[in-house]
């Protein structure tokens, strides 16, 4: 009987504690980055969720870009309004002034274009007392507001709603609105408090108003929750004591907040992007378009490398109305060129005061400000290629701070 060789295995090597180490490594790096994934994938679909909840939908808006990787390509433009709607937030700590409000009013209008490359960011502020041709709209109810041939834009929202505002500015500025959202006073407050506070300035007499309790003294000051929305509100105690007035307080709260968040040492701090993400995801009310968290993103990139000096606040300018001293019309002929000049996505060179407040002062530079965006030039020194503004027309760039009067 023959013996069967049975095959010799070399034999087997004990397992090093660096081999099991490594590969112990490997899987909890792959279970990390598929939890990321999932973490993230959870995040965006509950943010756009959240967004998407009272989304509407813009009549006679444009057609937009498909959502996509990269910066959105081209032009658009966005509508930002304020409305005086109390939350509950709000409610506890306005108290009478909310329980007597009758309808929403949108009394902050902010249409935001930005061109196509190279990229230019022009933001216009519409006065509340603006009187405007108003077109008919569709509501949200199906139901139709007639056109006006004049009336307040604050009125507009609590008339036929977001979408009807949009096309009311449309009309005005003839820059088409892709994308419009809605803010209301407890937003204001969470989402100063979601950046960490804003940091303004009050001018050398300080702020002094009974309407609003507000009794600052002179200097920098870093505003958070009611204190921030108290700031936009505040119109009495400013020089002046108009919406016009307010409005310059509006720009300079807008514009520290807009570095603030562009800075490197936001846009690098993932707690503080995500919360901020998920504070206006709870409070902003978009349009049909703004749903989508991919388009979001598109909007953001097409920012990113703007210069800080071809980004600008500019104030409408306007006169008053014949009919009504206590409102205003726009002035249309330093309105029109600068319509047409956005609309040509031509850089825009400020000529006039940084603030209708006869009393607003600028500060230096903001320290923020990128190498590659110096102050603005004098109108004598005007780069080339740059549309010159009427001195009617107040603003200012990112370069530039101003302080209450």
């Amino acid at each position: 009987m023959k013996r069967r060789n049975i095959a010799q295995h070399a034999p087997g090597r004990t397992p090093s504690a660096g081999g099991t180490l490594l590969r112990m490594l490997g899987i909890s790096l792959a279970v990390v980055t598929v939890s990321a994934i999932a973490v993230a994938g959870f995040v965006a679909f509950d943010l756009a969720n959240r967004v998407g909840e009272d989304a509407v939908p813009l009549e006679a808006a444009p057609s937009v870009a498909p959502p996509g990787l990269g910066a959105y390509p081209g032009a658009f433009s966005i509508l930002l309004i304020g409305t005086d709607e109390c939350g509950p937030v709000s409610k506890r700590l306005l108290g009478e002034r909310c329980a007597s409000e009758d309808g929403i009013l949108n009394d902050i209008n902010l249409l935001v274009h930005v061109s196509a490359e190279p990229r230019t960011v022009s933001v216009v502020s519409l006065p509340r007392d603006l009187m405007v041709k108003v077109p008919s709209c569709v509501r949200a109810d199906g139901s139709t507001a007639s056109a006006l041939d004049k009336a307040q834009i604050n009125s507009v929202f609590e008339r036929a709603g977001l979408s009807c505002v949009a096309k009311t500015v449309s009309g005005l500025s003839g820059l088409e609105i892709g994308f419009a959202a809605k803010l209301s006073f407890d937003g204001v407050m969470e989402i100063t408090d979601a950046i960490g506070g804003v940091e303004i300035c009050i001018g050398p007499n300080g702020l002094h108003d009974r309407s609003t309790g507000l009794d600052w003294p002179p200097g920098p000051r870093t505003v958070q929750g009611y204190d921030a929305l108290q700031f936009l509100r505040v119109r009495k105690g400013l020089v002046g004591g108009s919406d016009l007035s307010r409005i310059s307080n509006q720009q300079q709260y807008m514009s520290r907040l807009a570095s603030k968040v562009l800075s490197s040492e936001t846009l690098t701090d993932l707690p503080t992007v995500m919360r901020l993400a998920s504070t206006v995801a709870s409070n902003v009310k978009p349009s049909e378009s703004l749903v989508d968290p991919v388009r979001l993103a598109q909007l953001a990139l097409a920012l990113k490398d703007v210069p800080f000096d071809d980004f600008v606040f500019l104030q409408l300018p306007t006169l008053e109305d014949p009919a009504d001293r206590d409102r205003v019309v726009e002035n249309t002929r330093a309105a029109q060129p600068m319509w047409d000049a956005i609309i040509a996505g031509e850089p825009l060179q400020i000529t006039g005061r940084p603030s209708t407040v006869p009393g607003a002062v600028v500060e230096e530079p903001s320290p923020t400000a990128s190498a590659s965006a110096p102050a603005s030039p004098t109108p004598s020194a005007t780069p080339i290629g740059r549309a010159v503004l009427s001195e009617e027309i107040s603003g200012i760039d990112l370069t530039q701070r101003t302080c209450t009067g």
